[in-house]
């Protein structure tokens, strides 16, 4: 190949080259625009192609990984030579010059590999493509796996492969990717610039493993269930509607999989689980986003105790895997996720909040709406007891439980799903984890008389009907498969994204969801 030099290879003589940080070789510091640098780099396409040189070539075989190679050299002193030959491959995110030398990093998996390039030692078609490479570009490199005088890991190529040409620049090394909306937005390229998102994502990928590995091993079997649904159902929150042409319908992304997958325990299927993607058209914050993933398992002749212990080894064994302990620090704090977990009612919770150790599911509506005033609580005219109790519960406690805490015996009011507790009447068997504030997840002893669980169907749609867009309605598929009879059954779901946010020690959900939600783009 016989390509003239480029007119941006800028000399740079600086004596830390060797450990330069992300860099770009276009001119931006000289005020260039964004088009006129694409269009430059574009120049470099049409002048590689033409002296026979594809910058988009269809494959490339690495001998190694990055990782693998720092891995298998992590003590070679300073100035030696392996003689052992690599072909490794990443993203090159600098390059510098000192004489007759260049350096070039490759950054793969989060990890970065020097290229050390005395211009003598490369082949002339390698020497030449030097001079064509940018700050974002693929790159191939086989060479001798060596140290420099400083000690810097390196690979001596003999021979460079441009693996895939980038048409825009990277953001420079002193401001990096300083947007966080363009960070969520264009994923791709937070990925490229920052090490922290890989880590958080490869936190989230290890949490999703641990999680179905435990489920197997404690003889869950994995399912599909439908994301459109005839009906929205399974957990009290307004829908987002689409239309079927062909059967000229109006269905429902999916809010929850939980009555399908206790229509399974209902066939027989003992022990089930599906980590499914979910939606609920509402407003978004730092803990919401209308898709999401959540885990839901439901198992025939469990109650809400058993429940509890399989959430306490699930979260272990995330962290374990995830982050390597179950002692951790989220946002400054210390957090230990090690079981037993607290266990609390919400009654209990909420009357040492009030400072009310007489509060009770029997006490009157007009003194509990003067409780909730008397705590700048807001509360509606159709809410009873029970529902009062738990906006005192959200507004006064929910937030101060840092260590994890399951939050039990919700009221019947709010719990249509769940069953009736065995001592008490006025709640059912239901907790929430609260883990840092937040609730982690959701979990019954289930509902499994399908006469009761009519009368609680039947009261949510007239709630539906007075107002309540969260309220559910009747669902005659799900009351026909409880009417087959259903075992005592323990349900259980978690939250993911809020998961992966407590382990990776982020404090947006948009950090953890790799394409969150976003208001479209103006202009």
């Amino acid at each position: 190949m016989s390509v003239p030099p480029s007119s941006d290879d800028h000399p740079t003589s600086s004596a830390s080259a060797e450990s330069a940080l992300a860099s770009s070789d276009d001119p931006v510091a000289e005020g260039s625009t964004l088009s006129a640098i694409i269009q430059n780099r574009r120049g470099k396409v049409e002048d590689l192609r033409d002296a026979g040189v594809e910058p988009y070539p269809v494959r490339f075989r690495p001998s190694h990984t990055v990782p693998e190679v720092r891995a298998a050299y992590p003590d070679l002193e300073p100035g030696s030579e392996t003689g052992d030959e690599v072909t490794v491959a990443g993203r090159l995110v600098a390059k510098r010059e000192m004489g007759k030398l260049r350096f070039l990093v490759l950054r793969e998996d989060g990890q970065d590999l020097q290229l050390f390039c005395p211009l003598a030692a490369l082949d002339d078609a390698s020497r030449e493509l030097m001079n064509y490479l940018d700050a974002g570009d693929w790159v191939g490199a086989t060479g001798e796996v060596m140290t420099s005088k400083k000690g810097e890991l390196s690979v001596k190529p003999t021979t460079l492969t441009l693996l895939g040409k980038g048409l825009r620049p990277l953001p420079d090394k002193w401001h990096g990717l300083s947007d966080t909306e363009a960070r969520f937005r264009q994923r791709e390229l937070d990925l490229a610039v920052n090490a922290d998102a890989l880590r958080v994502f490869e936190v989230r990928a290890a949490t999703l493993a641990a999680v179905r590995a435990e489920m197997h091993d404690r003889g869950f079997v994995e399912v599909e269930t439908p994301m459109l649904h005839p009906i929205p159902g399974g957990a009290a929150a307004r829908p987002f509607v689409t239309h079927h042409n062909t059967l000229d319908v109006d269905l429902y992304l999916r809010i929850a999989p939980e009555l399908y997958l206790k229509r399974l325990i209902a066939g027989g299927m003992r022990r089930v689980f599906e980590i499914n993607r979910s939606f609920r058209n509402e407003g978004m914050s730092t803990r919401h986003n209308p898709e999401f993933t959540m885990l839901e398992s439901y198992a025939a002749y469990d109650d809400y105790h058993d429940v509890m212990e399989l959430t306490e080894a699930l979260v272990q064994r995330a962290a374990i895997e995830a982050v390597g302990t179950t002692e951790l620090t989220y946002q400054g704090r210390a957090l230990s996720l090690a079981a037993p977990w607290r266990r609390a009612t919400m009654l209990e919770l909420t009357a040492e909040a009030t400072g009310r150790p007489d509060l009770a599911y029997e006490l009157d509506v007009a003194e509990l709406r003067a409780l909730c005033d008397a705590h700048e609580v807001p509360w509606d005219d159709s809410w009873g007891p029970g529902k009062l109790i738990v906006e005192l519960y959200e507004a006064l406690v929910e937030g101060t439980l840092w260590e994890p805490t399951f939050v039990m015996d919700h009221p019947v009011e709010t719990s249509p799903l769940a069953r009736a507790h065995r001592c008490d009447p006025h709640v059912t068997e239901r907790f929430e984890p609260i883990v840092v504030g937040r609730e982690l997840g959701n979990a019954f002893s289930e509902l499994t008389d399908p006469v009761v669980q009519r009368e609680r169907f039947e009261s949510q749609a007239r709630a539906k009907a007075a107002g309540d867009e969260e309220a559910m309605v009747v669902d005659e598929a799900y009351l026909r498969a409880m009417e087959l009879g259903m075992p005592p059954t323990g349900g259980l779901g978690i939250g993911i994204d809020r998961l992966v946010m407590i382990l990776a020690d982020v404090n947006n959900i948009r950090d953890v969801i790799l394409f969150p939600t976003l208001r479209p783009e103006r202009g």
